[in-house]
């Protein structure tokens, strides 16, 4: 069996590894050129960031996964087949730590099972920038402020079936950039759900216990974020799709592989070109509906850098992929990469993480080693403390 382990874990390894080799080829300079760097740009970013360690140690893959308290974010569905009636997790990143020292990220959720069925949830995500001195036009200092976003959240997760389950979630976001310094401006307020979709299916492999989970969720989809009479932004709209497998290998050992596709549905940003087929201005058009919006993100890229659209189309896809083992359910250590492709911010690095799961407590830390250098997301460590308040009612009952 050790052999088995160890023959798994060095594929997994092989599979980042020749992923990276590709991605690693990238040289930052040519990105400054428009034609070569055309994200999607979107209000609020700070809810794309991965929240918890278990997920962000496995490249950020987290649709298919096993149930856990960060369902609410990953896909709400799963908390449907949670197996605790009742928990809390709080997690906490330090954000952008190469660059500065005070921008973090913090996530509190919690979850109640109704019945067999039927699950609930709350999930609040609060993120501080820093603070900031404000100046005015001559540079004078006005104040210093703390810039900051929250996102507070309510899930209903509900079981249809022994393998199949949907969930619904709201949410409210705030965003407070300035601090009403400029007159002009003020903090945006924003509406959005998620809809998760989730299926799970125990199937036999060589007379060994396995699971194969499927998740969709479409997360964000709301109104626009208004910071000015004449400035509204769209939310980071976004699918979610994936897959996982999960192998018992003994009594005591399992391995999971996770694979997830990420894509905005957010417009793409579009160009117009001069006489010579230059690119001369940008258009954010911000002025279409949401639904809208959601529909042509499928087709709207412009194919910049000689790319057809459907070839940009393909490159607004970003990918992770994780492994994550388990000793006796209370060891664990990940890895994981996730790779974005370099015209649509070039965001691609490694993961490592280790959880260990007692009674009542558990506890998660990832860590994130980018694949180029000077890389701001370089040193990124995140914590991750989980309760399960139904093994402290246990010795009662």
């Amino acid at each position: 069996m050790m052999k088995v382990l160890r023959d798994l874990f060095f594929v997994g390894i092989i599979i980042l590894l020749t992923v990276a080799k590709v991605s690693a080829q990238v040289d930052y300079n040519e990105l400054l050129s428009e034609k070569e760097y055309n994200p999607i740009r979107t209000a609020v970013p700070f809810l794309m960031i991965a929240p918890d360690s278990r997920s962000a140690g496995m490249g950020d893959a987290g649709v298919a996964t096993t149930p856990d308290e960060a369902s609410i974010y990953w896909n709400p569905a799963k908390l449907s087949f949670i197996e605790n009636d009742f928990g809390m997790s709080l997690s906490y990143t330090p954000w952008l730590r190469f660059l500065v020292d005070d921008i973090n990220l913090a996530h509190l959720t919690g979850h109640y099972r109704l019945d067999e069925n039927q699950v609930i949830a709350a999930g609040l995500r609060y993120f501080s920038l820093g603070d900031i001195q404000f100046t005015d036009n001559q540079g004078t200092a006005i104040k210093t402020f703390n810039p900051n976003e929250f996102a507070l959240s309510g899930t209903y997760s509900r079981r249809l079936g022994e393998e199949f389950s949907m969930a619904m979630s709201a949410r409210y976001i705030h965003s407070n950039l300035t601090g009403s310094t400029d007159e002009n401006t003020h903090p945006g307020n924003a509406f959005a759900f998620d809809l998760g979709l989730f299926y799970t299916r125990d199937i036999d492999v060589s007379g060994k216990e396995a699971k194969m989970n499927y998740g969709l969720n479409f997360s964000n989809i709301g109104t626009k974020m208004d910071y000015s009479e004449n400035t509204k932004n769209f939310l980071p709209m976004n699918m979610r799709l994936g897959g996982a497998f999960m192998f018992q290998l003994d009594d005591y050992n399992s391995l999971g592989i996770a694979l997830d596709f990420n894509k905005l549905l957010a417009p793409t940003t579009t160009y117009q070109r001069d006489t010579t087929g230059n690119f001369i201005t940008a258009e954010d058009r911000t002025d279409l509906a949401v639904a809208t919006a959601i529909v042509e993100s499928f087709y709207d890229a412009p194919g910049v850098s000689g790319m057809s659209t459907f070839e940009e189309e393909m490159k607004e896809i970003n990918t992770s992929i994780g492994i994550e083992y388990w000793y006796d359910k209370k060891l664990a250590f990940r890895a994981g990469y996730f790779y974005e492709p370099r015209e649509k911010g070039n965001r691609k690095y490694f993961t490592m993480g280790a959880g260990l799961r007692l009674n009542v407590f558990g506890i998660d830390v990832a860590y994130l080693i980018p694949t180029t250098a000077n890389n701001p997301l370089k040193n990124t460590i995140r914590f991750s403390l989980l309760f399960n308040f139904d093994a402290m009612a246990a010795p009662n009952e």
